[in-house]
């Protein structure tokens, strides 16, 4: 989940504003909170229709060999999937079903507009072998690409995520003639990042005719940096912030190193990185929206995280606590009833790691210790909400 300034589809922009490091904090929840890569069982079965409602199942069109840029072990795929709408339609429920579980760390599902679908399709060409990398978001986003080919976030999954359902009549748009990216990052640090088992995952949609009666969703990505150093009992080369950050370059491209500078410029107004075991970054909110769920996520090292409404002012609001995070439940967390966010109030998302567990797991202990920035791989650092809105307030 490489992030960018973040946009909620549903047409509120929302732009980041100054943030801040946060003390180092001693880390909350037991090392068993943080589980291992690999997470078994089929998936939940999802749950009945609802009045209007039909589902259709896409997915990959043949299985895929995930192979990491050399040196990495990991690999985003994007892969371009038509539900055939011929009519427009709300996508009001998602259900990933990864056909193979011991390599998939999670999906992210995104619409592209009809007037996107050849862009898409040229992106695709280009690539060898089924779908493109995309570390970074869909990969059809940059330059080359008009505003109106651009992709929306309308879904993504986790380990221990079932079936997406915000609430009865709410959804994502999606327009005759558009299309689905499914973004799947596969982690091959089991064979060591060489090409090993296939996967032919797919997403089972929940829809809703267009001329319905629905509110209309989006998603909005809230990241904060990550700075976390080696602990006193490491040591190594990539223990050198100015070293991870070329290895981590090496492995998952150039662009991570404009993700780690921007998040500073961002969340430290460009600062000197301060590190730390707990990181925050404040968001100000330009147009008022109606929050109806959060999604943590964080990697194999994290172990809190918080969202907060408006900190250290009297109208102060816990919108997330999650004191001893589970890699292995990123569920989306739906609220008991909506929060209305205004203009010009502040969200702060906060979020605690620990170097410690890298000699704990079995995924991370063959591998150097290192200063860890955010970054893609399952072996580096995440710290990101995703905020499920409506502009509809």
């Amino acid at each position: 989940m490489r992030i960018r300034t973040f946009v909620v589809s549903a047409g509120v922009l929302v732009t980041v504003a100054a943030c801040g490091s946060a003390p180092a904090a001693s880390p909350s929840g037991g090392a068993g909170q943080t589980s291992s890569h690999a997470h078994g069982g089929p998936p939940p079965a999802a749950a009945p229709l609802r009045a209007g409602e039909r589902f259709e199942q896409v997915g990959l069109a043949a299985p895929y060999r995930p192979a990491p840029p050399e040196g990495g072990t990991d690999e985003y795929r994007c892969f371009l999937i038509d539900p055939k709408l011929t009519e427009a339609a709300y996508l009001t429920g998602s259900q990933f079903l990864p056909q193979n579980a011991e390599i998939v760390h999670h999906g992210i599902f995104y619409s592209v507009p009809a007037s996107g679908v050849d862009h898409a399709r040229s992106v695709d060409a280009k690539a060898e072998g089924d779908g493109w990398q995309c570390f970074g978001g869909s990969g059809l986003d940059g330059p080359g690409s008009a505003d109106g080919e651009r992709s929306s976030y309308v879904g993504a999954w986790a380990p221990g995520h079932a079936e997406t359902l915000i609430g009865d009549r709410t959804g994502y748009r999606l327009e005759p003639g558009s299309q689905i990216v499914l973004q799947v990052h596969y982690n091959l640090l089991a064979t060591n990042g060489k090409p090993g088992p296939t996967d032919q995952s797919s997403i089972r949609l929940r829809l809703l005719p267009g001329t319905a009666e629905v509110t209309p969703l989006g998603g909005a990505l809230l990241p904060s940096q990550i700075e976390l150093p080696c602990t006193p009992q490491e040591s190594g080369p990539l223990c050198d912030r100015e070293a991870a950050i070329a290895d981590l370059v090496k492995r998952t491209g150039a662009g991570a190193r404009e993700e780690v500078d921007g998040l500073n410029q961002l969340c430290n107004q460009g600062k000197p990185p301060v590190a730390g075991n707990t990181q925050h970054c404040d968001h100000q909110v330009s147009a008022p929206v109606l929050l109806y769920a959060i999604t943590p996520h964080m990697h194999l090292l994290g172990r809190s995280m918080s969202v907060e409404l408006n900190p250290g002012t009297p109208s102060a609001r816990m919108l997330l606590d999650e004191p001893a995070y589970n890699f292995d439940d990123q569920s989306e967390r739906v609220l008991p009833q909506p929060v209305r966010i205004n203009a010009g109030d502040t969200v702060r998302v906060t979020c605690t790691h620990d170097a410690t567990v890298r000699s704990k797991l079995p995924q991370l202990k063959p591998l150097l210790p290192r200063y860890v920035v955010w970054g893609d791989g399952t072996s580096d650092e995440m710290c990101l909400a995703v905020l499920t809105v409506t502009a509809k307030v």
